[in-house]
C-alpha cells in the first residue's frame, strides 16, 4: 500500500487508521505491510513521538 509521504498528511492518516481500524501499531504495520521502526522514524524526523497509551502519534 501506497502511504503519504507529506509527514503531516501520514500523521493524519496513520492516526486516523489506528483509531478507526487497528488495535495497535504492529498491527497496522502488519497488516499494511510497513516498516514500524522506519515508520516511526519519518514521524519522529517531523517532530512527532507514537504514545502507546494513546494510540496514536503527537
Amino acid at each position: 500500500m501506497d502511504i503519504p509521504k507529506d509527514p503531516f498528511i501520514l500523521l493524519s492518516f496513520i492516526n486516523l487508521k489506528l483509531r478507526d481500524e487497528y488495535n495497535s501499531l504492529e498491527d497496522l504495520c502488519l497488516d499494511l505491510q510497513l516498516n514500524k521502526d522506519e515508520l516511526c522514524q519519518k514521524l519522529q524526523a517531523a517532530g512527532f513521538e507514537y504514545q502507546e497509551s494513546q494510540k496514536q502519534f503527537r
